[in-house]
């Protein structure tokens, strides 16, 4: 973290100003698993607080989450909790990977984020915002840029004046092997300012 910090600081104003202001950002982490993918996918398109009670809900209502659980839990009990018929399908496609062994995420720490992202990808429902944030929390892995994240995106926005997320690429290309340090300097940032706490 402080060799990650140290560069970002040394090769871009910006981290220096934000690192002046707030200190060390927050490093979210959160353990591996079916369970922490199954928020992800809850947390798709909809507000943190909103997914997290739905995922209360199918607790209760199921129990500790499991694949099995969810592969047999019906649509309606699923609807009643909350969750939408297309995040149903997505929950239960990946229930059924892991069941069928053609995902196994005990191995995804040992991989390389390239091959996890190919792996994770196959998977219904699943999209590279999901995987970035999987790769970040769960995985640790240090040089991931979820471009598809808004509050990322507009943080770039505001404090390089980018419009187009190519150009942010290119940027981001300075903060490499660091990209997921930048990307929480960035997030802390943007919820100081809008006086928001980080929930994951």
């Amino acid at each position: 973290m402080k060799e990650a910090i140290a560069f970002l600081v040394a090769k871009d104003s910006v981290f220096k100003e934000l690192y002046a202001q707030y200190g060390n950002p927050l490093v979210p982490t959160r353990p591996e698993g079916f369970q922490t993918l199954v928020k992800l996918i809850l947390e798709q398109q909809v507000s943190l607080e909103s997914a997290r009670a739905c995922y209360v809900k199918i607790e209760m209502a199921l129990g500790e989450l499991t694949p099995q659980l969810i592969l047999t839990a019906s649509d309606e009990v699923l609807r009643a909790c909350g969750v939408s018929r297309q995040k149903s399908s997505y929950l239960k496609a990946l229930a059924e990977a892991i069941q069928e062994k053609k995902l196994v995420l005990e191995n995804l720490s040992g991989k390389h984020p390239d091959d996890v992202r190919k792996e994770l990808i196959q998977i219904k429902g699943i999209g590279h915002w999901t995987i970035d944030v999987y790769l970040m929390f769960c995985l640790q892995s240090p040089d991931i840029l979820p471009i598809g994240d808004v509050a990322l995106v507009n943080t770039i926005k505001e404090l390089y004046g980018c419009n187009d997320k190519a150009e942010m690429l290119v940027l981001a290309d300075n903060w490499k092997p660091y990209r997921s340090m930048a990307t929480y300097f960035f997030w802390h940032h943007y919820l100081k300012k809008r006086n928001r706490k980080f929930i994951y």
